[in-house]
């Protein structure tokens, strides 16, 4: 919770919007308080069922509500520069994978970043890398995704982030 905040806090600092999914609990919550506290701009987007006093976070600057799952991410990949993945479960994972995806496919070029608090991602980069090995994604493809466990080292290695172009073409060749 405390990487989360300092997360949301380093965000409102460098003037980067955040834009979450809109709920008050877990550490997407506590990235969002960090900005709000910070005095950071801070969008929701959400879904009806989970807009709700005990699910949604209030103050934010703005709050969408979209009709699903699906139009949520989508709203959110139309508002954001960049994906930052914090520690999480199915719904991080579903997300990040997808970004990871569009990337890999081209249809979009910002960067990935996943902030690592206590290695939480270890396991899967060695399933990536086990992939990679594979000959299952590209090694460029692998490079797409920006990991540390300080958010002030990830957001500056994300801002460096270079798009694999020539990866994308290669990826939609061969497939």
């Amino acid at each position: 919770m405390t990487a989360a905040r300092q997360m949301g806090r380093i965000l409102a600092e460098r003037g980067i919007q955040l834009i979450f999914g809109g709920g008050k609990t877990g550490l997407m919550g506590a990235v969002a308080d960090g900005a709000l506290e910070a005095g950071g701009e801070v969008i929701g987007v959400i879904i009806p069922s989970m807009n709700t006093g005990p699910l949604a976070h209030t103050g934010l600057t703005r709050m969408d509500v979209v009709s699903d799952m699906h139009a949520r991410k989508a709203r959110m990949h139309e508002l954001a520069d960049g994906y930052v993945a914090l520690p999480g479960g199915f719904g991080t994972w579903d997300e990040l994978f997808e970004t990871i995806t569009w990337a890999q496919t081209g249809a979009h070029e910002k960067p990935v970043g996943l902030l690592n608090v206590r290695e939480y991602y270890n396991p899967l980069f060695a399933a990536i890398d086990h992939a990679v090995a594979e000959g299952f994604v590209f090694p460029e493809h692998r490079k797409v995704i920006c990991c540390d466990s300080d958010p002030q080292k990830l957001l500056d290695e994300m801002k460096k982030y270079k798009h694999p172009h020539e990866a994308v073409k290669r990826w939609m060749r061969e497939g």
